[in-house]
């Protein structure tokens, strides 16, 4: 099964990059993989309670992705995985794609903020050329009704 890999994060457009993997997966016969990554740095300079810090960015993690998870089983009938790494997002990005090789496509948000689309849809788009898949990049201003019409 195809899957789209979506990036789970704290940004307002990740919302809408949510809502368009799961509306083309359902309308496609696809899956949803929701990518979640923690930076190096979250807990770099708390060496003694890092472990207590990876856990509780875990935790906050899961619930995240539960609100995402249970409109995409209750809306489009379709059950995301989630998958958490730790390192640099881009290239666990990157790892991600090149591990599991049901993934078709990448969907990222992009921010309306006028000093660009957000620091990760310029990273991929530069590392575009080696990715074995396409980009899609879904305008985070974009309505629901718009992102339900093109899907």
């Amino acid at each position: 099964m195809r899957k789209f890999l979506v990036v789970l994060d704290d940004s307002r457009e990740c919302l809408n990059a949510m809502r368009f993997a799961a509306l083309r997966a359902a309308h496609t016969g696809a899956g949803v993989q929701i990518l979640s990554i923690i930076p190096p740095e979250e807990y770099q300079h708390w060496m003694g309670v890092s472990d207590l810090m990876r856990t509780e960015a875990r935790e906050r993690i899961e619930a995240h992705f539960e609100v995402f998870a249970k409109w995409m089983r209750d809306r489009q009938g379709i059950d995301p995985e989630l998958v958490i790494r730790e390192g640099d997002p881009v290239q666990e990005i990157l790892a991600q794609v090149k591990e599991d090789p049901a993934i078709g496509v990448l969907v990222l948000g992009a921010s309306p903020d006028k000093a660009g689309p957000g620091p990760l849809v310029t990273q991929m788009s530069r590392n575009s050329g080696n990715l074995p898949i396409p980009i899609t990049i879904v305008p985070g201003e974009m309505s629901k009704e718009r992102l339900e019409a093109i899907t």
